[in-house]
């Protein structure tokens, strides 16, 4: 029998609970809400939100008609592995953006349809991680905390790579011992990066995996803001766009995980897929079976509306360059920032410590950002993301404008 554990909820009372729970740390937002207590930023300044990744455009008027029309979705149950039409279409967007032979992705076979990536990547960890062989789950550094959070609740040991200046902030395969990737048993990654907006090069996703083939691990490939960069002639590549490229017709041990709310503006959609190795995707729809999400009939036709149409996608990359020129405009002889090569994103070097600055922006300017130091944990003697900044350009073009005469204007005190 496994061993049991109490976790005092209340002090009259107990609770047996998963014990992995108390190692989760707190979300970056819980830490960046106690940072700003105690400030009161100008009533004359209206508040600016720079630190949440939600995509604030406008959702296609596509999405939202299909969204609408099929309604009646709602008297059925939902299957798991969602609607072939959606299924296929996925496919064919595959085919269309990451020039995946057709013949070679089977929507019976490796595509599962997903309430957003989030969930995804958490339950990936869950249905993939053997708990009983002393597992890493390798990550980059800083990072998406869900993948943190996965592997522990997993059973495995986080191993974070970090990802600083001196490495194009990409994570640095060499960092690692032989024996951690013996032990890794998955490897999250990140590209376009959060928060760095850093692109894997080609030839680091195939060094990959040849690791992924040598020390036999999975690798998931958290792909979300694939769609959000700047040349209309430059995408950048994905993992399974190397795999037809080496002629990987198999995806093996290869899993990419792609959502509608960056690309098409529709977080509260919840929508999203997963790709890749068959035998994989095979087990972890059985593991979906059992953890219930399977998205509505209505949000799959509306997705399908979203993965055929690339009009809205183009019109949203055209908004966040046109931000990103005006932004970099005003802070690029103030501040040591660089325009990244995808995502929507911002990773800024502070003058001094990122959490002072961070409380000093909203105090003074009444701006939120996120620092950089919430985003990643102590790893070889570093945090990697202490002093840098994170400032999501989601807002419109005006307040992201102001927002960056805002920070201008409190660099001057420093």
């Amino acid at each position: 029998m496994p061993a049991r554990y109490n976790v005092a909820l209340h002090p009259a009372d107990t609770v047996t609970m998963n014990p992995d729970l108390e190692r989760l740390q707190p979300y970056p937002f819980e830490r960046l809400h106690s940072l700003l207590e105690g400030c009161s930023p100008p009533a004359d300044r209206s508040p600016i939100n720079l630190g949440i990744g939600e995509p604030r455009h406008p959702t296609p008027q596509v999405i939202l008609d299909a969204l609408i029309s099929h309604a009646h979705g709602l008297g059925t149950y939902p299957a798991t592995r969602g609607l072939p039409e959606l299924r296929g279409a996925i496919c064919d967007w595959i085919e269309r953006r990451f020039r995946v032979p057709r013949d070679w992705i089977d929507p019976d076979r490796h595509v599962i349809p997903v309430a957003g990536t989030r969930e995804a990547l958490f339950a990936i960890a869950q249905a993939t991680v053997d708990r009983t062989r002393e597992p890493l789950v390798c990550m980059p550094n800083p990072f998406y905390q869900i993948y943190e959070g996965a592997a522990l609740l997993a059973g495995a040991e986080p191993r974070f790579l970090n990802c600083t200046r001196e490495t194009g902030y990409l994570p640095d395969p060499g960092s690692v011992p032989a024996a951690d990737w013996t032990r890794c048993q998955l490897l999250y990654i990140c590209s376009p990066g959060n928060p760095s907006g850093a692109v894997m090069p080609p030839d680091l996703l195939r060094h990959l995996l040849a690791l992924a083939d040598e020390h036999d691990f999975i690798i998931a490939a958290d792909e979300c803001y694939s769609e959000l960069y700047p040349d209309e002639n430059a995408p950048p590549k994905g993992l399974l766009e190397i795999c037809a490229e080496t002629g990987r017709d198999d995806f093996r041990r290869c899993l990419v995980f792609h959502s509608l709310s960056k690309r098409s503006n529709a977080p509260g959609l919840r929508s999203g897929f997963v790709a890749g190795d068959a035998g994989i995707i095979r087990r972890f729809l059985r593991y979906r079976t059992y953890q219930g999400c399977a998205l509505p009939e209505q949000v799959q036709a509306a997705s399908i509306a979203a993965w055929k149409d690339e009009t809205h996608v183009r019109e949203n990359r055209r908004l966040y360059r046109e931000k990103f020129d005006r932004v970099l405009d005003i802070l690029g002889d103030s501040l040591d920032v660089q325009r990244p090569q995808a995502g929507f994103y911002l990773w800024p070097r502070t003058p001094g410590s990122d959490q002072e600055f961070a409380r000093a922006l909203y105090d003074r300017e009444n701006v939120r950002a996120l620092p950089g130091s919430y985003l990643s944990r102590e790893a070889g003697g570093i945090n990697p993301g202490t002093g840098h900044l994170r400032m999501a350009l989601v807002a419109g073009l005006d307040e992201c404008t102001d927002a960056a005469s805002r920070i201008r204007r409190l660099l001057e005190y420093y």
